[in-house]
């Protein structure tokens, strides 16, 4: 591998091997690599939604107070190495090229034993996990699971502190279907003796992680229990709320992030804030966490990617996802006409996605897009029972909108995250 495209190439062939959750193959690799994950002073989030936005909320606030901070998440929304950041700042091409050459001969090796084949994702965890301890060393690595959390690829990391944002049903044919089975594979992350911040909701899930933290000696933060957040107002420019919990409190809390979920996923990446603070002596005051706060992006959810007419991404794409998205369309929008147009994957609850969206979308209108599992538009619209229209292509179907668009309307553009991620091309 010469090339930047060469070593993408190799690192997307590597997708023939599907997903094989187990952590055999990561412990192998990088073991012959000198284990660098146990360098890392690491953060670790699992959680069916919220991941993305708690990594960034997270990640800001450290910036703020001056820290370097480094991020490993998915899927990517503009570009591959986006994956791997510093400081927000993907890893450039020739970075991404020198760490596939290292990391190609392990994986080669691990192949030929009784381990087999790597999968894609192992293998850019293990160029993270190599980068962040060996090439370019921070002082903070957040790790965003895959899927799951005890059998996903990055948890080999032994952290500082665990995050599980919530458990909602996805990936249910390879997770489990009932929220004990979810929430035993996210809460694989938890620790012996690392703290775990907890923003489940479900009685029978926090069930399950306390009968976990007791045996393992885990300290738990669980909201609404050890820590609360108050939603004070929603405005154009985002969400006003307090928050308080014996570590510390912040009486005036603004997000530029729209939502009541986004207010959630603040509150814990609070939580871990006041944590390190209190604990790991985190040097931060309250200017700084709220600077970070308020600087918090994180395209694809919930993003205006155009004004009169407004246009917004995100990346609904699931039941739960959906729910999120509704209710911040209601809070923000109450008296526009709302159309939605609305892309998924083939392993996606639609039965359930489809009623949601009727709910609160005056027109609905079901697409596709290129890619291996994205389903057609008519499959879609079998459980839809309102009135709606379906487009092959995806880009006709938003020249059509637009085109007959006024002020007092709001365009959703969602589903699938690798679809908001082509969409997003064609505005920004």
């Amino acid at each position: 591998m010469n090339t930047y495209e060469e070593a993408l190439h190799w690192i997307h062939s590597q997708l023939k091997f599907g997903i094989k959750p187990g952590l055999e193959r990561m412990a192998y690799m990088l073991e012959k690599l000198g284990n660098p994950e146990r360098r890392l002073q690491a953060i670790h989030i699992a959680g069916t939604n919220g991941k993305g936005s708690t990594v960034s909320y997270i990640r800001q606030m450290l910036q703020e107070a001056n820290y370097e901070v480094g991020t490993f998440t998915s899927p990517y929304i503009e570009q591959f190495n986006e994956r791997i950041s510093v400081n927000g700042t993907p890893i450039s091409d020739q970075e991404m090229l020198e760490l596939a050459q290292i990391i190609r001969p392990v994986v080669e090796e691990t192949r030929e034993t009784e381990h087999g084949d790597v999968t894609e994702f192992e293998i850019i965890t293990v160029m993270a996990m190599y980068y962040f301890a060996k090439v370019h060393p921070v002082d903070y690595v957040i790790f965003e699971t895959g899927m799951g959390g005890r059998l996903d690829s990055t948890n080999v990391i032994h952290p500082l502190l665990t995050i599980i944002t919530n458990v909602g049903f996805d990936h249910t044919e390879i997770l489990g279907d009932t929220v004990e089975a979810l929430t035993f594979e996210k809460a694989g992350i938890m620790k012996p003796g690392v703290p775990a911040i907890i923003g489940v909701k479900q009685a029978e899930g926090l069930d399950l992680i306390g009968n976990i933290a007791e045996e393992k000696r885990i300290p738990l933060y669980v909201a609404k229990q050890d820590f609360s957040v108050e939603h004070m107002r929603s405005s154009v420019e985002g969400e006003e709320f307090s928050f308080s919990s014996a570590l510390g409190t912040l009486q005036d809390g603004r997000i530029a992030m729209k939502g009541i979920h986004q207010v959630e996923n603040a509150s814990l990446a609070l939580m871990a804030i006041y944590y390190l603070k209190a604990y790991r002596a985190l040097d931060i005051d309250e200017e700084q966490i709220k600077r970070g706060l308020l600087k918090t992006k994180w395209i694809g959810r919930f993003e205006t990617v155009k004004q009169h007419p407004t246009v917004i991404i995100d990346g609904a794409h699931n039941p739960e996802g959906i729910d999120s998205l509704a209710q911040t369309v209601q809070s923000h929008y109450p008296d526009k006409k709302i159309t939605v147009l609305f892309s998924a994957l083939g392993d996606k609850k639609l039965h359930e996605m489809v009623p949601k969206l009727e709910k609160f979308a005056d027109q609905l209108i079901f697409t596709t897009f290129d890619y291996p599992r994205a389903v057609h538009p008519n499959i879609m619209a079998q459980h839809a029972k309102l009135e709606h229209q379906t487009y092959e292509n995806y880009q006709e179907a938003i020249e059509q909108v637009l085109h007959n668009m006024t002020d007092n309307e709001v365009f959703i553009i969602t589903g699938s995250l690798y679809f908001i991620s082509l969409v997003r091309k064609l505005f920004v």
